[in-house]
């Protein structure tokens, strides 16, 4: 691939993150089912990086991580850090273990969310935010309801991989 077609295929992996941004931050975002709500820019990190590898979803996940910390309030930065991890994981997952479909997709997805809430846990105990049971129920109800979009996501994501993606413009 040329240089000339890296930078059209990753402008195109941007666009495809747009309507899930919005949909993520202005529509899901304010109107939480029972509490909770979903995660689709994490859905994001890991269907890019489950299709392209793990240099890519690391890089994508740093661009998503920034995105998540200026769009969203309250970031302490450590979502660019988490989101560039969990772009190479599943990457390397996908490349080496899994494979590079909706089901790979499907267990990044599910492991990345579970860590990610058992880290909110810990932190919540630890600063005694709220009662772990409180938490638990939180951390389950947003681990389901962003599990429920990663067929969307993975969709959105594998379509322009299908057009874009590795050496497909070459």
């Amino acid at each position: 691939m040329t240089r000339q077609d890296q930078i059209y295929k990753w402008f195109v992996y941007a666009l495809g993150l747009l309507p899930i941004w919005i949909l993520d931050s202005f529509l899901l975002g304010r109107y939480p089912l029972y509490g909770a709500k979903p995660l689709l820019l994490l859905l994001a990190v890991v269907s890019v990086s489950v299709l392209e590898g793990a240099t890519a979803g690391a890089r994508f996940g740093l661009a998503v991580g920034l995105l998540w910390e200026l769009g969203y309030a309250g970031g302490s930065g450590s979502m660019v850090l988490f989101l560039v991890l969990v772009g190479a994981v599943a990457g390397s997952a996908a490349q080496y273990a899994l494979t590079q479909g909706f089901l790979g997709s499907f267990l990044c997805s599910a492991v990345a969310m579970a860590a990610l809430e058992l880290l909110r846990i810990f932190l919540g105990v630890f600063t005694q935010k709220a009662a772990l049971t409180v938490l638990l129920e939180v951390a389950t109800r947003e681990f389901l309801w962003t599990l429920v979009w990663t067929p969307l996501v993975y969709l959105i994501f594998n379509r322009i991989f299908q057009k874009v993606g590795l050496d497909k413009l070459a």
